[in-house]
């Protein structure tokens, strides 16, 4: 990963993946580390991110994150692939916008896995990164057999000299936060719900791919993407924005199979309003605001015409009342 923000020096990675094998330059040493897999880099990872952010002012040093790539239980389950909700680039510009302008990522296979706990902290966190102090959550587990603990982490810290602080199950509106109750929310369809824990609305990037030119025929010319293969997000027409060159624009999608005509594979369909260009071939964000309805087959291209009408004027009416999303 070379993905570079602002947030981070020009002349330095925000993700810099970890070599083992190699040392690591003394720059990049020295870090208060928020650990964790920051899966959605939601309101919880925000919590970690501001406590990091404020351990590293304390002690004149700088936060970064420490995350892992593919997600672990992709590695244990790969018969299970577990239905992301950021992948590796979105993830490290989200941890960016949350205070943690750098991202370490520690390659997660079989060996990685079966790294002793105590070795894992001694040689890596607080030998090779040089960590000035650690931050983590109250379910945080890591190393060989998830032996090491949050309070193993305090234990060693202790030991060795740093700050370690462990932040506890942080609640929205009466419920703890979780990529998990995320994860189910998107699979309901109830992108609302998901986007109050995220603390954003959720969203994907993927590139405009071409696809049959019907929707320039009903008169909705669509931007077609094709979604990750662990993508569960519950069929159905959103309301939605796309963000085009750094500008986002209102638009109605549908995310599903397309019953009416070839019940092909799940393909995401964006009609973006007021909006002329081509787009095949760029890379574009789409962010899901709320629900509209389920995916249907309809008896005729009229009465699907009529439907797709109607769901743009109600998504029209449901974005002009939802502020603007500025991640």
């Amino acid at each position: 990963m070379t993905t570079e923000t602002e947030a981070a020096p020009r002349d330095e990675p925000a993700a810099l993946v970890l070599d083992l094998d190699k040392q690591l330059p003394g720059s990049l040493r020295g870090a208060v580390l928020a650990l964790g897999n920051f899966d959605g880099v939601h309101r919880g990872h925000a919590e970690l991110g501001r406590t990091a952010a404020a351990m590293a002012h304390g002690l004149g040093t700088r936060p970064a994150a420490f995350t892992f790539e593919p997600h672990p239980r992709s590695v244990f389950r790969p018969d299970q692939p577990v239905f992301r909700l950021t992948p590796p680039q979105l993830k490290v510009e989200l941890l960016a916008a949350i205070g943690l302008p750098r991202t370490f990522v520690l390659p997660f296979d079989l060996e990685t896995a079966a790294i002793p706990a105590e070795r894992f902290v001694d040689e890596l966190l607080v030998g090779r990164l040089g960590a000035a102090g650690l931050v983590c959550g109250y379910d945080f587990h890591f190393g060989k057999g998830r032996t090491g603990s949050p309070e193993m982490l305090q234990a060693h810290g202790l030991a060795a000299g740093i700050p370690v602080t462990v932040v506890p199950p942080y609640s929205w509106h009466g419920e703890p936060v979780s990529s998990t109750l995320i994860r189910v929310a998107l699979e309901e369809g109830d992108v609302a719900r998901a986007a109050e824990f995220l603390g954003h609305p959720w969203f994907v990037r993927g590139l405009v791919s071409h696809g049959d030119k019907r929707g320039r025929d009903l008169g909705y010319p669509t931007a077609n993407m094709h979604l990750a293969r662990d993508c569960k997000l519950r069929h159905g027409i959103y309301a939605v924005r796309m963000r085009i060159d750094g500008i986002w624009h209102d638009g109605v999608a549908s995310f599903g199979r397309r019953p009416t005509f070839d019940d092909g594979a799940p393909r995401l369909e964006t009609f973006v309003f007021d909006f002329s260009g081509d787009l095949y071939g760029r890379q574009v964000d789409v962010a899901f605001v709320d629900w509209l309805r389920g995916e249907a087959k309809f008896d005729s291209l009229e009465a699907l015409i009529a439907q797709m009408d109607a769901d743009s004027a109600r998504a029209r009416d449901i974005l002009a009342k939802t502020p603007p999303f500025l991640p």
